[in-house]
C-alpha cells in the first residue's frame, strides 16, 4: 500500500490558539469553589522547626487553613522508599526557602497576606551551599567506580598535553510560566490536577506511590505547557504540598508558586567543576582523556547526570577514563535542565580540545577531523547513523571558517576584536515505546496519545508524520496530548519524542489505513478485484494504482461501508535490531563574537549551527528547537548564573532583573542547518531528536571564539567582562 508523499514545512497547528489567548496553561483553569495556597518558606539553611504559630494566619479574612508538619493528612508513600523531600513530614529543614507550611485561603491576595502571618522559631544548625569548600565531601553517586579505556591518565605521556579546570555556576530554570498545580479531590480517593508538567503519566505513577492508590485514581490535565526544559520532569514537593492542602481543606486548591521560589523549588542545574586532561601525538592524534567532574547535590537526595557521558565515545582516542563525583549541599535538589549533563561536560571537553589545538598549532575544526570516530569507541559497535563530517563541513562553509585569520588576537572589525569559535555536540538518539489511538471518521483523522508537548511544537511534528503516513491533508488531521486518559507515552525530555511517539503514530496510521483498505476490498464495489498492494493514500482518498476514476473518498468510503468511523489503537516499540547500534544525533555550533577592547563586552555578531538529527519531520519547528537551544546557550555562556550568599544559604539574584537571560538584544543572527539525511535504524521516519543537541556545545563555541578574539583564556562560565579584563 503506498501513500503519497508531503512536505514538511507545516505552520504550528495550536499557533492559532496561542497567539490569541485561547490555549489553557495550568493556572488557566477555573474550578468551582477552588481556594488558593502560598507556601511559607524555611528562612534557615540548616536545623529544625521549633514551633509553628499560625493563630494569627488563621483569624486573618478568608483563610481557611494553615498546613504544616503539625496536622497534614498522612502520605503513607513517604514510609517506603521514597525518593526526595518528604515534604510535611517532620520538623526537619534541609535547605532555604523550604516549603514548611501551606496558607489556604479565598483568594491569592488573602493566602499571601494570610502567610506573612505565620510566626516560625528554629533550631538553627551550621549550613553548607559552597561545594568549593565542601570539595572533600564528594563522592561518587551509586559508588561509580568511573569509566576506563585503555590505559588511565595516558594523556601524562603524550608528547603534546593540556591541564584545565572548567567551572559551570549554578543555572536556574526560569521560563516565564511559573511552577504549581491545582488539586482537587472529587472524593476520598479520586484526585484531578491541572499540572505544569512533561509527563502525565509520570505524574499518575508517582502520585500513585505516593497516595498508595492506583494510577486511575489521578486523572492528570497538561495540554500546554509554558516550558519547562527539564522542571517537568518530576513531581516537586509544592505539588504535593497543594495536593495535601487540597486534601485538608477538602477543596480545589491551586499553587502558583513566586519568582524567588523557581530558584529554590523547581530545580536548577547544578554547580560543576570539571578536570579536563588531553594528550596527543605532535600532528593531532589523541593519546589520553582525563576527564574529572564533581557537582553539586542536595542534603536529602542524590541526583546524577551524564557530565563525562560525551568524553567515553565524542572522539578516536585509544585511552579515556572519566570519574563523576557528587557533593551534598543545603540548597534544593538540582533537575535535569536542556542538555542534561552533556550540555556541562562539552563545555569542559570542547574547551580543551580547542586549546590543545591552539597549542599543536592546528586549526581546531582540523582537529576533531582527525579524531572523528568512526565507530563509537565506547561500546564498540556502528553508529545507526552518522554525517558529522558533513556538519562540520556545511557549518565552516557558512560562516566562512577557512577565510578567518586563524592567529588569536588578529582580527578587529568596526573597532571590535573578532573571533570565531567551533563546537560539536551530542545527545543520545532514543526511543521508547508509546501507544496511539488512531481514529478515521468522515471529518478527518483523530489520534490520542498522552504525550506532552513543553514548546517544541509536538502537535506539529504529529500532525506531520500521520500525513505523511495517511495521505490525508494535515488540515484534516487532529493530534490531541496532555490527557492522563489517552494511551500511555513516556515523559517530554531527552529528546525523543518524536522519536517514540511519532513511531507509534507512523504506525498506528499505517495500521489504519491497512483495516480500511482491507474494508474496502472485501465490501466496496470499486475495490473488489485490487489487492492490498495496489492501493494508494493521497489527497484524503483511496485510489487504485494506474486505474483511472478508481478514487474515493474517505468520507465516502466510510459512508458506502456504512461506518460512522474506523479506529485502532497501536503499541510502538524500538526493534531488537537497535541494540546492535549506537544511536546519537550530533550538533556543530559556530559562532563570530566581537569583544570590546577596553570594556571586555562580548556581542555575538554571527551563529551557524548545523544538526545531524536524521530525517527533519518538521522544518519550521526544528529550525525553531535549534534557534532556541542557542538562545539557551547565549544564556550559558554570558549572563545566567545563580548567586548564593554562603553566610545564610540565600539566593541573592533571584528575580529577572539580577539573574540575566538572553534578550532580542543578545541575540544576533542564528543560521540553522540540517544535514537531513534518514538514520535507517532507529524509528520508521528516521528521525532522531535535536532539542537537547541545539544547546549542548554552544557555550564553548562562544568561549573559544573569545580566546580567538583576545588570546584570554576564559574557563569559568559566565563569560563576563571582568573575567576577560583580569584574565
Amino acid at each position: 500500500m503506498k501513500q503519497a508523499a508531503k512536505g514538511n514545512s507545516l505552520n504550528r497547528v495550536d499557533g492559532a490558539l496561542k497567539v490569541t489567548g485561547a490555549a489553557k496553561y495550568f493556572a488557566d483553569h477555573q474550578v468551582p469553589g477552588m481556594q488558593y495556597g502560598v507556601l511559607v518558606c524555611s528562612t534557615i539553611s540548616s536545623g529544625t522547626i521549633k514551633s509553628i504559630d499560625a493563630v494569627k494566619a488563621l483569624k486573618a479574612p478568608g483563610v481557611t487553613a494553615v498546613v504544616s508538619h503539625l496536622n497534614t493528612p498522612p502520605v503513607p508513600g513517604f514510609k517506603q522508599d521514597y525518593r526526595g523531600l518528604k515534604i510535611f513530614n517532620d520538623d526537619r529543614i534541609y535547605a532555604n526557602g523550604q516549603p514548611i507550611a501551606i496558607v489556604v485561603a479565598d483568594t491569592l491576595e488573602r493566602a499571601t497576606y494570610g502567610a506573612s502571618l505565620v510566626s516560625v522559631t528554629y533550631n538553627q544548625e551550621t549550613h553548607q551551599t559552597d561545594i568549593n569548600k565542601n570539595i572533600g565531601k564528594a563522592y561518587p553517586p551509586n559508588n561509580d567506580k568511573g569509566y576506563l579505556r585503555g590505559e588511565a591518565d595516558a594523556w601524562k605521556n603524550a608528547a603534546v598535553n593540556i591541564s584545565a579546570t572548567y567551572t559551570i555556576p549554578l543555572e536556574v530554570h526560569n521560563p516565564m510560566e511559573l511552577a504549581g498545580i491545582i488539586a482537587h479531590w472529587t472524593s476520598a480517593d479520586t484526585l484531578t490536577l491541572y499540572a505544569k508538567t512533561q509527563g502525565v503519566k509520570n505524574v499518575q505513577g508517582t502520585l500513585s506511590k505516593v497516595f498508595q492508590l492506583p494510577p486511575n485514581n489521578f486523572t492528570v490535565h497538561s495540554q500546554f505547557v509554558g516550558g519547562a526544559f527539564g522542571m517537568g520532569l518530576r513531581v516537586w514537593p509544592l505539588e504535593i504540598a497543594a495536593i495535601l492542602a487540597a486534601r485538608k481543606v477538602q477543596k480545589p486548591v491551586k499553587l502558583v508558586i513566586s519568582r524567588n521560589q523557581m530558584f529554590t523549588m523547581a530545580g536548577y542545574r547544578p554547580y560543576s567543576i570539571q578536570e579536563l586532561n588531553i594528550g596527543a601525538t605532535e600532528d593531532g592524534k589523541l593519546v589520553g582523556i582525563t576527564h574529572k567532574a564533581t557537582a553539586n547535590t542536595s542534603a536529602y537526595e542524590t541526583f546524577t547526570e551524564g557530565i563525562v557521558a560525551m568524553t567515553k565515545f565524542m572522539y578516536a582516542c585509544p585511552n579515556v577514563n572519566t570519574q563523576y563525583q557528587v557533593v551534598p549541599l543545603n540548597i534544593g535538589t538540582p533537575i535535569w535542565m536542556r542538555g542534561p549533563g552533556e550540555a556541562t561536560g562539552s563545555f569542559a571537553l570542547e574547551s580543551a580540545i580547542d586549546e590543545l589545538a591552539y597549542k599543536l598549532k592546528l586549526d581546531p575544526l582540523e582537529l576533531r577531523i582527525r579524531n572523528h570516530a568512526d565507530i563509537d569507541p565506547e561500546h564498540n559497535r556502528p553508529f545507526s547513523s552518522k554525517y558529522l563530517k558533513e556538519a562540520y563541513q556545511t557549518g565552516a562553509e557558512k560562516i566562512g571558517w577557512y577565510q578567518r585569520n586563524p592567529a588569536p588576537k588578529s582580527m578587529t572589525e568596526d573597532g571590535m576584536l573578532v573571533g570565531y569559535g567551533v563546537s560539536s555536540g551530542t545527545f543520545g538518539a532514543y526511543r521508547s515505546g508509546a501507544t496511539v489511538m488512531a481514529t478515521l471518521t468522515p471529518e478527518g483523522l483523530v489520534l490520542k496519545s498522552a504525550a506532552s508537548d513543553i514548546g517544541p511544537g509536538t502537535g506539529t511534528a504529529m500532525v506531520q508524520i500521520a500525513a505523511n503516513a495517511t495521505g490525508l491533508p494535515t488540515g484534516r488531521i487532529k493530534f490531541m496530548l496532555g490527557e492522563s486518559a489517552y494511551p500511555n507515552a513516556p515523559q517530554q525530555g531527552g529528546s525523543a519524542t518524536v522519536s517514540t511517539v511519532g513511531s507509534a503514530v507512523s504506525d498506528a496510521c499505517k495500521v489504519l489505513m491497512n483495516e480500511l483498505g482491507k474494508m474496502a476490498i472485501k465490501d466496496h464495489p470499486s475495490f473488489k478485484q485490487a489487492t492490498i498492494e495496489e492501493l494508494q493514500h493521497g489527497n484524503g482518498q483511496l485510489s487504485v494504482a494506474n486505474k483511472a476514476g478508481s478514487a474515493v473518498t474517505y468520507a465516502q468510503l466510510l459512508k458506502d461501508l456504512n461506518l460512522p468511523e474506523v479506529s485502532v489503537t497501536t503499541t510502538s516499540q524500538a526493534g531488537e535490531n537497535a541494540k546492535k547500534y549506537s544511536m546519537y544525533a550530533f550538533s556543530v555550533h559556530f559562532a563570530k563574537i566581537h569583544v570590546h577592547p577596553l570594556t571586555g563586552v562580548v556581542r555575538i555578531k554571527q551563529v551557524v549551527s548545523v544538526a545531524d538529527a536524521g530525517t527533519i519531520v518538521s522544518m519550521k519547528t526544528a529550525r525553531s528547537q535549534m534557534i532556541g537551544g542557542v538562545t539557551g546557550g547565549i544564556g550559558m555562556a554570558l549572563m545566567e548564573e545563580g548567586l548564593i550568599d554562603h553566610r545564610f544559604g540565600r539566593y541573592v539574584n533571584n528575580n529577572y532583573a539580577d539573574y540575566h537571560v538572553p534578550v532580542n538584544a543578545d541575540t544576533p543572527p542564528i543560521d540553522v542547518y540540517f544535514v537531513d539525511k534518514p538514520d535507517p535504524v532507529i524509528n520508521p521516519m528516521g528521525e532522531k531528536g535535536m532539542g537537547e543537541i541545539a544547546l549542548i556545545g554552544f557555550a564553548a563555541a562562544v568561549s573559544n571564539a573569545v580566546y580567538h578574539a583576545t588570546g584570554k583564556r576564559i574557563r569559568e562560565l559566565p563569560i563576563t567582562p571582568d573575567k576577560i579584563l583580569l584574565a
